[in-house]
């Protein structure tokens, strides 16, 4: 996360551990994947390890391939989800978001971005990939945009757990 500066890091980092705890209890399936994470891109967030121990213990570790698409053991891992739906977030968004998520448009599935829990090196390079993303088809969203639509009502037993995450 020390390459962004689009940014408040320390916000996009509460929005991670809110998409984390979104899909812990809306039991959506996550796939996790890092690039180069024993240099200095670095490992995942820890909490993502205390929220999501699985799919932590499960994260694509991909050698440096930019489109994590085009590594085969994410792109395997997506498609077995079976869900043609997806929400996609990371650092940094002009590299390791943008194209996968063009890649993943091409194949044909809804992909919600989630543009408070991604960053950029500069705001300039945010915004342009937001667009190229938004341009190609995929919905730029927040966090708690994706909270509210998951919630569909707040008296449902889903909506009072994800009323917790909101945290208004």
């Amino acid at each position: 996360m020390a390459w962004t500066h689009s940014h408040d890091i320390n916000l996009v980092r509460e929005n991670t551990i809110k998409l984390a705890k979104i899909a812990a209890a809306a039991e959506i399936p996550v796939v996790l994947t890092s690039s180069m994470e024993e240099y200095a891109q670095g490992l995942l967030i820890p909490e993502l390890a205390e929220i999501l121990p699985e799919a932590y213990a499960a994260r694509v570790k991909r050698p440096g391939i930019v489109n994590a698409m085009h590594h085969e053991g994410f792109s395997d891992t997506v498609k077995a989800l079976g869900r043609r739906k997806l929400f996609v977030a990371g650092v940094t968004t002009e590299i390791c978001v943008t194209f996968p998520v063009l890649q993943l448009l091409d194949e044909g599935y809804e992909v919600q971005v989630s543009a408070d829990a991604s960053a950029s090196h500069t705001k300039f390079g945010d915004d342009l990939s937001l667009r190229r993303m938004e341009n190609a088809g995929a919905v730029i969203t927040t966090v708690d945009q994706i909270i509210s639509e998951l919630a569909i009502d707040w008296t449902s037993p889903l909506g009072q757990k994800l009323m917790t995450i909101l945290d208004y």
